[in-house]
């Protein structure tokens, strides 16, 4: 018995042990590069090392590969590049998915991906994923395990499939990575593969989901020897032509512009671009803004998205405040005299250039440099009486820079220093904002501590303001049971909106919360996480309880890949609002709200698939109450067209909101009722790997009526009927749609052409219904805009050659 027992404890000695080397591999150097073409017949493949013995990523924890399923890679290098030769193997290559889509998005295909840490630290990896179609996708991982697909190399590939496998060529040029100049290297390197109709994920080295990062599990390439970082220097030219048309004037314009990117080091990139052009920036998804706070929008102008996760560091930096509306925009109308009217007040500032320098060298040490320049802006003020015309400036010149200082150790956690400045010329508004950070975790990776300190300095009328905020977060980060205590504090002066977004200040709130998750399938379910979260929310100055929250969430994936969650919120008593008065000193008291949801989402590897969720609020004790439903079915009609169809209905009845300040310091209530309806449709039909159709179209339509009763708030924070009787309806309508084709035309290299249409409308007809809208809105003037733009891309190193 004791024999067998030895035997049993060594076995299971050997599978951890196994489970937690770091599997190394061989490159071996080309004589001669091997042709991409998606054939391992070339010589330097025969003898190369092979990495295999795939183990089970999810939903199982290290299982091995299936028989028929194995992997296996092979790698090369010359003075050029690292090369990559996969083969997948399968002995049903006719059930692996093969939808065509563009760059960067993963639709229903098997893939195949790299992920490459030239520097080996375990925290800034590369990824190159290949699909079953050969299209591409592309990001860098950031420390705390996030992937940013804005960031795109230029690399190559090619796929071909065989009777019992599908294999992969990858070629990844030295001048799109970084890595340091050492005689003898040592990469950190992990594959994976997708394999989906099984809905199976596998990798080379063994990933212990239930703590820390993905990139600690790294194995290593060995073998590459006598290589140098080349110079990077790749340059973007781009030109482009738009006709846009709106209320019978028409415009024409062209531009021509160049970005470039720098290799200052084998660790820094300088990227500077020079006439920006964001012409064909996708829409934002505006909707009607009721609160006392700003809408956020999501960046998608493709300079302040790549190679940006230095400068997000500490939330200073919000990319939206550069070509924003001028910091003078409201005071224009005013300035005015009483025969002056405004005959043009431009609601966006143009920037003149951009610069950004940004990297890691092999000690961990980040340094980033953000720097952009806004021209002058002026509105045009007419006299009604001489017709003679004045310009106010609104903007003037504007610099814009971050800097950041981020110090990564232990493979888990880092340490960084960030500037933020705006300085405007004159005596117009300036501000800095410095930030201290810190996100420490123990070498087993269990345990963390993360916070910051941050500074705020704002000049204006002469004076500077300055300001403070903070937090403080411990955390148990593995296993399957996880909790953390979170403390935040912000005094009544801390304010970073020149360069940061930021909703709110003067709080002093604290939060917890615990959950239970699993990392290894059962019979049902792939995995499921359930959360309980509680906070309670304080003024920082006075020490003014503001209110509480408790909430419990739920999320589960069956193995079927059916996805499905629910959760249900409360406040406990009453709560007081600081800030839906708009006035310092001045809160609105009113009973808690409990709300409920759940939401559903189906397998995608299936042609039609569905989203959707729904809502539900009530405010204690009053008739106030919010419903809501999302519903968003998509179709895949064949491997290259698919069509997503989404709709929002919600209304919100018997609010009680902020409405007007009269003269008489008054602040007055009304009672609304608020409903949103959203129509989306968006479409997409590749002609192949390189070149596709998109639609994507967007109509928000949001009503809003109030009740003929009106209210004043009185000191107590209660509200009591006031004389006020003003129409304060709202009909608000936003339109916008988009038909674009895109066609990679060469490596980097892109034609855009682009048609869109917009529409905007806001009046007081919320009684009419949804068709009698649709005719008031096609009433308004239509923008319409068709744009061509080509960029085309050069690597200074090809370049080299054809001279």
């Amino acid at each position: 018995m004791k024999k067998y027992l030895i035997v049993y404890f060594f076995c299971i000695f050997s599978f951890v042990t196994a489970q937690q080397t770091k599997k190394s591999v061989n490159a071996s150097r080309a004589e001669k590069a091997p042709i991409i073409d998606g054939v391992l017949n070339d010589d330097v493949w025969k003898n190369a090392d092979i990495a295999k013995d795939f183990v089970m990523f999810k939903p199982g924890d290290g299982t091995k590969e299936r028989n028929n399923k194995k992997t296996e890679v092979k790698i090369t290098y010359d003075d050029e590049a690292i090369y990559f030769g996969a083969t997948l193997y399968d002995d049903t290559p006719e059930q692996i998915p093969m939808q065509f889509t563009s760059r960067d998005d993963i639709g229903n295909v098997d893939w195949f991906l790299i992920s490459l840490n030239p520097f080996n630290d375990s925290q800034n990896d590369f990824e190159f994923l290949v699909m079953s179609t050969n299209s591409q996708a592309d990001a860098k991982v950031f420390a705390n395990g996030n992937e940013d697909f804005s960031w795109n190399a230029v690399w190559d590939s090619e796929v071909t499939m065989n009777e019992d496998s599908w294999v992969i060529e990858v070629k990844i040029p030295y001048s799109q990575l970084r890595f340091s100049n050492l005689p003898i290297q040592t990469w950190g390197i992990n594959f994976h593969r997708r394999i989906n109709y099984l809905n199976e994920q596998y990798s080379w080295n063994y990933i212990d989901k239930s703590k820390g990062e993905i990139s600690i599990y790294a194995g290593l390439i060995t073998g590459i020897q006598n290589i140098k970082p080349p110079l990077r220097l790749n340059l973007y030219p781009y030109t482009s032509g738009t006709v846009s048309s709106y209320d019978s004037d028409t415009r024409f314009d062209a531009n021509f512009g160049l970005d470039i990117k720098y290799g200052l080091s084998e660790s820094y990139t300088l990227d500077v671009t020079l006439i920006p052009d964001f012409g064909q920036t996708a829409f934002d998804e505006t909707v009607l803004n009721l609160g006392p706070f700003e809408q956020q929008y999501s960046e998608k102008r493709a300079f302040f998205t790549e190679g940006t996760e230095l400068f997000g560091k500490g939330d200073l930096f919000y990319s939206r405040r550069i070509g924003n509306a001028p910091v003078g925009y409201y005071d224009v109308e005013d300035n005015l005299a009483e025969n002056e009217t405004i005959v043009d007040n431009p609601t966006n500032v143009n920037m003149i250039n951009a610069v950004k320098l940004s990297g890691r060298d092999k000690s961990g040490l980040g340094v980033g440099f953000f720097n952009a320049i806004t021209e002058k802006t002026s509105a045009k003020i007419q006299d009604t009486i001489t017709g003679t015309i004045r310009k106010e400036v609104t903007e003037p010149l504007t610099n814009y820079n971050v800097f950041v200082i981020d110090k990564q150790f232990n493979k888990n956690s880092s340490v960084s220093l960030i500037n933020t400045n705006v300085l405007r010329n004159g005596s117009f508004r300036d501000s800095n904002t410095t930030a201290l950070l810190f996100d420490i975790s123990n070498k087993a990776n269990s345990y963390n501590v993360s916070g910051n300190i941050k500074m705020s300095n704002v000049y204006e009328a002469s004076a500077n303001t300055a300001g403070f905020a903070g937090t403080m977060r411990l955390a148990k980060i593995s296993g399957n049971y996880q909790y953390y205590f979170r403390y935040s504090r912000s005094d009544d002066n801390f304010d970073i909106q020149d360069f940061g977004f930021q909703r709110r200040n003067n709080y002093s709130n604290f939060y917890s919360g615990v959950s239970y998750q699993i990392f290894e399938p059962t019979k049902v379910f792939e995995r499921y996480r359930i959360r309980f979260n509680t906070s309670l929310r304080y003024l920082s100055e006075p020490n003014s309880y503001t209110g509480n929250d408790v909430e419990l969430n739920a999320f589960f994936l069956t193995i079927n890949r059916l996805a499905y969650g629910a959760n249900i919120e409360a406040n406990i008593g009453d709560q007081y609002d600081y800030f839906e008065p708009r006035v310092e000193g001045r809160y609105f008291r009113q009973k808690g709200v409990i709300e409920s949801g759940a939401w559903i989402s189906t397998d995608f590897r299936k042609k039609l698939a569905v989203e959707a969720n729904i809502n539900y609020a009530k405010r204690y004790t009053l008739d106030n109450y919010y419903a809501g439903i999302e519903i968003e079915p998509r179709y895949r009609f064949t491997d290259k067209f698919q069509v997503i169809y989404a709709f929002q209905f919600s209304k919100l009845i018997n609010e009680q909101g902020y409405v007007d300040e009269l003269d008489d310091e008054s602040i007055i209530f009304g009672t609304r009722d608020v409903k949103n309806i959203v129509n989306t449709l968006s479409g997409k039909l590749s002609f192949n790997t390189k070149s596709s159709l998109s639609l994507s179209f967007r109509h928000y339509w949001s009503p809003v009526q109030y009740e003929n009763q009106y209210f004043v708030l009185n000191d107590d924070g209660t509200l009591s009927n006031a004389s006020y009787n003003e129409n304060n309806d709202i009909n608000y309508n936003i339109w916008n749609l988009d038909f674009s084709y895109t066609w990679q035309f060469a490596p980097g290299s892109f034609l855009t052409a682009l048609y869109r249409n917009s529409i905007f409308n806001e009046d007081d007809l919320s009684y009419i219904d949804f068709g009698e809208n649709l005719n008031n809105l096609f009433n308004e003037p239509i923008n319409n805009i068709i744009s061509l733009k080509v960029i085309y891309f050069l690597d200074y190193n090809k370049m080299k050659t054809w001279l």
